[in-house]
């Protein structure tokens, strides 16, 4: 992997991530932005313990624009066509948002491109292109985790606008929060309390348990992919290395070496749940590392949450009352159902 730093007009960072080492990066952005201005700040509920990040400037942004306006294709010079990526073409490419909900000492927000196939998917991509997407999170838990302001990194996806996704192109974010999130915050609090009840690690024992009740969707020599005893949504696979570790830096070579076969299996078998003409499933992919600095970083487990919205052929599942309100989630699909699903759609 060849890593090329550079920025665009407005002073942003953006960086090239190349399968080829001769790779030459030298293109210039030229259009004629102005710098950014944010209103990102961090509020603190003091009655839920939580924050919320409050940024009015992103109601300006980008906004489903027609293909041939996408910025997140390569730019065309002689059409005319100007976008975020200066250069013709691109292999991954991270940049600095340029409507982040997160900036400056509240933290920082990145748009991760896959690949410069505006119809193309994460599932479309080879094994070798995913392998370079997970070195570019990879890379990018790295840095970041420099930062002094950052205290947790989330690489995700949104896919689909039934999610909301604004942009059409093939592409990730990346979140570097200025505290631990309350997800997180709630899952290390369960950790320590297994560990002080029982002196053993609630993730392992979580996965153990998974791969003897019947909910495996697949797995290979180093992770596994379950459906969870009590999944929130419709169809819910979490993907865990077998050796633990707390964040995407720990990963051996031999599982980097076989994460991409398994999850682009892992979503192309999504594509699959609800059959043929159905339009591709929405999804969100989120990566759950480690806090940097937080105490029980060692007892935590990275692992990757895929879900879907849809909960059957044309109907979705929203978040009403129960949900919204008051945090309980009601699943309409059993997930012995949605496993069993899942292994029927394998690729042959």
């Amino acid at each position: 992997m060849k890593k090329t730093v550079t920025a665009l007009a407005d002073g942003r960072e953006l960086i090239y991530y190349d399968s080829r080492g001769d790779a030459v990066r030298d293109a210039v952005d030229l259009r004629p932005l102005d710098p950014i201005s944010t209103t990102s700040q961090i509020r603190h509920d003091p009655l839920l313990g939580d924050s919320v990040a409050v940024a009015s400037h992103r109601q300006g942004r980008t906004y489903h624009p027609p293909a041939g306006e996408c910025p997140l294709c390569p730019t065309d010079a002689a059409a005319g066509r100007l976008s975020e990526i200066p250069d013709s073409d691109y292999d991954v490419v991270v940049f600095e948002n340029r409507f982040p909900s997160l900036a400056g000492d509240a933290g920082r927000c990145e748009v991760v491109c896959f690949t410069s196939d505006h119809d193309a998917s994460f599932a479309d991509l080879t094994a070798d292109q995913a392998a370079l997407v997970l070195g570019a999170w990879t890379d990018r838990t790295a840095e970041l985790a420099e930062l002094p302001q950052v205290e947790q990194v989330f690489c995700f996806e949104n896919r689909g606008p039934e999610i909301g996704v604004t942009l059409g192109h093939p592409h990730g974010q990346i979140y570097a929060y200025p505290f631990v999130t309350p997800r997180t915050e709630r899952m290390s609090r369960s950790v320590a309390e297994h560990r002080a009840a029982t002196g053993r690690n609630l993730y392992d024992d979580v996965v153990e348990r998974e791969r003897a009740a019947g909910r495996v969707v697949l797995s290979g020599e180093h992770w596994v992919a379950f459906v969870p005893y009590a999944a929130h949504w419709p169809y819910e696979v979490h993907l865990y290395p077998l050796r633990r570790v707390p964040d995407l830096r720990e990963l051996d070579e031999a599982a980097r070496a076989e994460f991409p076969a398994l999850y682009l299996e892992l979503l192309r078998r999504f594509d699959r749940i609800f059959g043929d003409g159905e339009p591709p499933t929405p999804y969100i992919s989120a990566w759950h590392q480690a806090p940097f600095r937080a105490a029980g970083r060692a007892d935590f487990a990275l692992h990757l949450e895929l879900f879907t919205i849809r909960r059957t052929s044309g109907k979705l599942k929203f978040l009403a009352g129960s949900e919204s309100g008051m945090n309980v989630f009601i699943n309409d699909v059993p997930p012995e159902t949605a496993a069993r699903r899942l292994r029927e759609v394998a690729s042959t």
